[in-house]
């Protein structure tokens, strides 16, 4: 079986789709549970969703609810009553295509590639550097992570193991919280990217500066600081690593702010 963990914050305009995409699945729905955490939403999310599962008894779909503490507590509550042998996350506000879940199935169960955690591409986006792809797949490690994170959470699925020797999200972490978690699964299990674009992500937009957490993009740099000042103190990474880490991420947020700026005015210079 596997459990879809799905937190849920205000998304009554999203949330059917993100459904819908699941009972597509060509697995069948018969291999899916699916856990929403509805995060205090304060719109019409709940009844929409209750409405939802009444109209299809056949999906095994469970409601949770929290006053409102972030996705990454969400996604802790969900994964604490998970009784998958597989772990899959999807946002709200994301689409998986239909063979999503086959495809990553069929890398996660063959026993020659031992492989624990697999994402896939979204949105067309391709594969960057460090990650290099060998054979549909490119391999995650801690050292690429530090540098850059292809890791969509929408796009991953892992094994149950990966839950029991790497734990939980970082409770009170909003921002980057998926890196943070990434990094510590990547110190015990293999870790690897499909190279194949299986999610419509936040209906296609691009991954930044646009909309949900990703649009805050000064917030998503202090998570970024925030992970990297958490391993330098388990000494993962040595003081010469860390002080040349918090310049290229300083960077990397100053070009982010520029090209947000450059797509906005040329949006408003093609409104004229």
């Amino acid at each position: 079986m596997i459990s879809v963990i799905i937190p849920m914050y205000n998304a009554e305009r999203t949330i059917i789709n993100a459904l819908n995409s699941i009972k597509a699945q060509t697995v069948g729905m018969g291999e899916f549970e699916i856990i929403i955490i509805d995060d205090g939403s304060t719109d019409k999310s709940k009844n929409v969703t209750e409405s939802y599962r009444k109209e299809n008894p056949e999906m095994n779909i469970q409601l949770l609810e929290q006053s409102n503490g972030g996705v990454s507590k969400a996604r802790n509550a969900g994964l604490k009553v998970a009784k998958g042998e597989y772990i899959a996350l999807l946002d709200a506000d994301d689409e998986w295509l239909p063979e999503k879940t086959e495809k990553q199935l069929e890398y996660l169960q063959n026993k020659d590639l031992n492989i624990d955690f697999l994402a896939t591409r979204r949105n067309n986006i391709k594969i960057l550097p460090p990650y290099r792809v060998e054979n549909h797949l490119a391999e995650i490690t801690f050292p690429k992570l530090l540098l850059r994170n292809e890791a969509q959470p929408s796009t991953v699925i892992f094994k149950r193991k990966v839950l029991e020797n790497a734990g939980y999200f970082k409770d009170d972490q909003k921002y980057a919280e998926d890196l943070n978690y990434w990094m510590k699964v990547s110190q015990n299990n293999k870790m690897y990217i499909l190279d194949e674009s299986l999610l419509i992500a936040d209906g296609g937009k691009r991954t930044f500066g646009v909309s949900g957490l990703s649009a805050n993009l000064s917030a998503m740099e202090d998570g970024f600081q925030k992970n990297l000042k958490e391993i330098y103190e388990l000494k993962k990474i040595n003081s010469i690593q860390y002080l040349s880490l918090r310049l290229f991420y300083k960077a990397k947020y100053l070009l982010l702010m520029a090209r947000t700026f450059y797509y906005n005015l040329k949006q408003d210079n093609s409104r004229k």
